[in-house]
């Protein structure tokens, strides 16, 4: 199982957000502070935002703040939103499936059942969780001179 980029930097961004919730952080910081495109973490905004987790606050003093609290932020509901589909191997889309064996084959069946598995664990957890499963200083890496200033 692999997450596209989209569903991995929506996971990012909303620990990022959730790391210092008191402030709006724009797309250019996030993206500098975890080296990757400002380009792709708009797109990544923009569907956070669609889904109600994150709140675009345009203008100078704006920026990118958590809709939600973290504990009604489930991890699995995010993957969901952020993954264009699931299809782990060709014959999961049975409008491209030029699999011979398909109609016989008992992998689909498995398969199907791991990635429901995958799904509900996530299911299980929210924004909260990974903060707590966080090793201390987790704000720190984001914010280094906020470190220094308090």
């Amino acid at each position: 199982m692999h997450l596209t980029l989209h569903a991995d930097y929506a996971l990012r961004v909303l620990m990022y957000l959730a790391a210092r919730p008191d402030r709006p952080s724009s797309t250019q910081e996030m993206a500098d502070a975890y080296g990757i495109s400002k380009h792709h973490l708009v797109r990544v905004v923009q569907t956070l935002g669609q889904q109600g987790w994150v709140e675009v606050k345009p203008g100078r003093s704006g920026g990118v703040l958590l809709a939600k609290p973290t504990g009604d932020i489930r991890l699995g509901k995010v993957v969901r939103a952020a993954e264009p589909d699931f299809h782990l191997v060709e014959c999961f889309d049975r409008e491209q499936n030029t699999c011979p064996i398909a109609p016989a084959c008992g992998l689909k069946g498995v398969l199907a059942e791991a990635r429901d598995a995958f799904l509900a664990t996530l299911d299980k957890y929210t924004l909260e969780d990974l903060l707590r499963r966080s090793k201390p200083g987790l704000a720190d890496l984001f914010f280094p001179t906020a470190a220094s200033e308090g």
